[in-house]
């Protein structure tokens, strides 16, 4: 959401942006510092939604408000940052990437606090910072706000750490400025490929399109329960509500509305923080030709959506050299070495599917995708989990198989003497994020094995971008 906040700065007319920066709460955190042109080719904004029940100056929300938003009490919530996303701008490019971490992705959290779902990271700082200040005889405000800025700096050494990026600057907002900033400019349109109702939430939607705006754009975001990947499926709802609001924003029916505007600026002012060395009229002058279609929303790689934690439940597993080497190939052109061979006949290869992963209709979706590329269409089954994917070809069958592995983007391949001439069988592991995987394990605008860039997937969803409207779950 927050980084359609920022698109937003690049069209509300120069004239508004001391409104706008005026109302803002700055922090001074341990970024880098990102220049004309960043020393590591891209600007990288962390943008956060926080999960807290108080202001942006440390202030308890209105009970009335909370109600509306069933999100209980001002005690309820903690500090848990739900929603994290890395904005990625390489130089020049005139393109956006805006990167999800599924809030309970299992990771190393900086500040010697062991491996823990991220969105703790802010939380396990800000509470050891508080705890150290009691008894200074600093005020009760002057102790939230520093604590505040401990936490931040935590999530950022996270993040910078698991991703290898250099965040250049922070934003961040509550709840209360997600629900006025959605009413602000009229809602935003999503999709829904069916309906769904969810009391933990309060989410109670029809299929198919519709407009949503206040409390009922904060149920769409929140939900996860009933949803069939939870939290992945979160994520996704995440990005393409973020993609339609980049699209109201910069349209010209809120950019040239005074009365929209106006609103915007008011919502936008009272409930975000900013790293106090952002300059924003400096950025928007970077950002001014950014598009609608040269953003695009995708997913870390992710593995088993149901690892189980010592200490922390269920988590999504996370390899962190798979995320590094993730941002490090944003944007980069695909591996040549992963196109197929136009002299190769694929109906001659029968595949079978086989799934290993632990997530429940992989194999169908997989196999699918490979009939969608000329392939002839096998049996699917499970198998006993496997970390890796791996394709598997009987004697004299390596062309075949050399095919298969590259219509799914690199996975390894092995030779087994037990498979019939003229049929390949693949193995779906935890790591598999390739074609057919969208809606399982990530957004599908882009897919890494590794280090390698997946080819694009003719049978796989759209991209998520801010120039339309895609149906999710």
């Amino acid at each position: 959401m927050l980084s359609a906040v920022i698109l937003l700065v690049t069209g509300i007319g120069w004239q508004n942006l001391n409104a706008l920066t005026e109302g803002l709460t700055k922090q001074d955190l341990n970024l880098a510092d990102a220049g004309e042109k960043p020393a590591d080719g891209a600007i990288d904004i962390l943008l956060v939604g926080m999960d807290s029940r108080t202001d942006s100056k440390g202030n308890p929300l209105p009970q009335n408000i909370l109600n509306e938003l069933q999100a209980g009490g001002s005690d309820d919530g903690g500090f848990n940052t739900d929603t994290l996303i890395l904005l990625h701008i390489p130089n020049d490019s005139g393109k956006a990437f805006a990167v999800s971490f599924p809030r309970d992705s299992y990771v190393k959290i900086a500040g010697g606090f062991g491996r823990h779902k991220i969105n703790s990271a802010y939380g396990y700082a800000k509470g050891q910072a508080a705890e150290k200040l009691q008894g200074s005889g600093k005020s009760a405000q002057d102790i939230e706000m520093e604590s505040r800025k401990a936490g931040a700096n935590n999530l950022i050494e996270t993040i910078q750490n698991l991703t290898g990026a250099n965040i250049d600057h922070y934003a961040e907002v509550n709840l209360v400025g997600f629900y006025e900033i959605t009413k602000a400019i009229g809602g935003i349109d999503v999709c829904l490929n069916a309906k769904v109702r969810d009391s933990f939430s309060g989410a109670n939607f029809p299929a198919g399109k519709q407009t949503i705006e206040g409390k009922n754009a904060l149920a769409f975001v929140r939900q996860r329960h009933g949803l069939p990947m939870g939290d992945l499926d979160r994520v996704v709802r995440q990005q393409v509500f973020m993609a339609g609001l980049a699209k109201k924003m910069l349209s010209a029916g809120v950019l040239t509305d005074s009365t929209k505007r106006n609103d915007m600026i008011k919502a936008v002012s009272g409930a975000i923080v900013l790293d106090d060395g952002w300059d924003i009229t400096k950025f928007a002058l970077q950002m001014k030709d950014l598009t609608g279609g040269n953003m695009t929303f995708q997913t870390i790689p992710t593995g088993n959506p149901d690892l189980q934690t010592p200490e922390d439940g269920s988590a999504v597993e996370v390899d962190d050299a798979e995320v590094r080497s993730f941002v490090k190939n944003l944007g980069k052109a695909a591996d040549p070495s992963l196109a197929p061979d136009p002299k190769f006949d694929n109906k001659t290869v029968t595949v079978d599917v086989r799934n290993a992963s632990g997530q429940p209709g992989l194999a169908a979706t997989v196999l699918q995708s490979l009939t969608a590329k000329g392939f002839t269409g096998g049996q699917t089954g499970n198998a006993e989990a496997m970390a890796k994917s791996v394709v598997r070809y009987g004697k004299g069958g390596e062309a075949g198989a050399n095919a298969v592995q590259k219509a799914l983007g690199g996975v390894k391949i092995e030779e087994d003497v037990n498979i019939p001439a003229g049929r390949v069988r693949v193995f779906l592991g935890s790591d598999y994020s390739g074609p057919g995987a969208q809606g399982f394990t990530g957004s599908g605008a882009l897919q890494l094995d590794g280090a390698r860039q997946q080819p694009a997937d003719p049978s796989a969803p759209p991209p998520i971008t801010a120039d339309g409207v895609r149906c999710v779950n």
